[in-house]
């Protein structure tokens, strides 16, 4: 099967896995616009939506996703938009959308497919990894932001460790 974009080839997931099951050459600069028509989102919620309609299977890089939402941009298909704390949010055009109705039908095949991944997988180990990297990158801010004080970091251990307990203990 043709991409939505009459070519043929593949795209790799970030942990080197075949996606074409999913995706070919084209399909994710669709996929994302369908997204951002049913609202508007940073890369960051485009990335956890996939990943999340996968069911873990697929989880694109930022290096993938940042690229084609400028490719999209440049295309007219989506705009800037300010969102909550400055961050940049896209929605899609009025253009975006009508390419997309063109493509609706390869889209609608990828999301299916997505489905049925995301039926079969075992979405343990990603939804927990993805925890973890919410708490790295919640750390990383935190300590970015401004000298943190001694007691700040006693109780930042404190609550680490005592989730550490508790999980021991499920």
């Amino acid at each position: 099967m043709g991409g939505l974009g009459g070519h043929r080839g593949h795209h790799h997931g970030h942990r080197g896995g075949r996606v074409g099951r999913f995706l070919e050459h084209g399909d994710l600069r669709f996929v994302v616009l369908a997204l951002l028509s049913e609202q508007p989102r940073h890369g960051y919620e485009l990335i956890k939506e996939l990943e999340d309609r996968t069911g873990g299977a697929y989880r694109p890089s930022p290096g993938v996703i940042y690229p084609t939402l400028a490719l999209l941009e440049d295309e007219g298909f989506i705009r800037p938009v300010t969102g909550e704390a400055g961050r940049k949010l896209y929605e899609a055009t009025d253009e975006g959308r009508a390419a997309l109705d063109a493509n609706r039908a390869g889209v609608d095949a990828v999301f299916g497919r997505m489905a049925e991944a995301a039926e079969g997988a075992d979405s343990t180990r990603p939804r927990i990894g993805r925890a973890m990297k919410n708490l790295g990158m919640a750390l990383a801010q935190r300590l970015s932001r401004r000298p943190i004080t001694p007691e700040e970091i006693d109780r930042i251990v404190a609550m680490i460790d005592d989730t550490a307990v508790a999980i021991e203990k499920t």
